[in-house]
């Protein structure tokens, strides 16, 4: 549907998700999902089961089932909130790391080389697109 933003831009965010799953699991033997919750886990400041499923909008059992699976993959550390509480504090293991740091080198080498084979410099299209994740109006 070309010609029409919002529809344009949502067909391109598919297909790229799609393209980082097939990277992934093919190069990194993980799922894009597993992926995300593992980058995520790792910039968030305290990251609980909680904080982990506002900021992937998933629901907190999904989260938990995502969670018992890369904590018995060894790429997470699961542990219990020191307030007592239902929350899980995680923290990436050190194998969950490297996984972390490979599959960002490779997503930026694949979606770099992509960006300038479509003929659009990669640092224009960046700094476009922080702009755009920027904008108060997507908050």
């Amino acid at each position: 549907m070309k010609g029409h933003l919002a529809f344009d831009l949502h067909a391109l965010t598919s297909r790229l998700d799609r393209a980082a799953d097939r990277i992934l699991r093919a190069e990194c033997e993980v799922s894009y999902r597993r992926f995300l919750a593992l980058f995520m886990t790792d910039l968030l400041e305290s990251p609980t089961q909680r904080a982990l499923a506002d900021r992937l909008g998933v629901t907190e059992p999904s989260m938990s089932r995502m969670i018992t699976t890369l904590s018995t993959a060894g790429l997470l550390d699961v542990r219990r909130g020191a307030s007592g509480g239902n929350r899980r504090g995680l923290q990436l293991t050190e194998e969950g790391r490297q996984l972390v740091q490979r599959g960002c080198a490779l997503l930026e080498e694949r979606l770099t080389a992509l960006v300038e084979a479509a003929g659009v410099p990669y640092d224009t299209y960046l700094n476009y697109t922080a702009r755009l994740l920027d904008s108060p109006d997507l908050a």
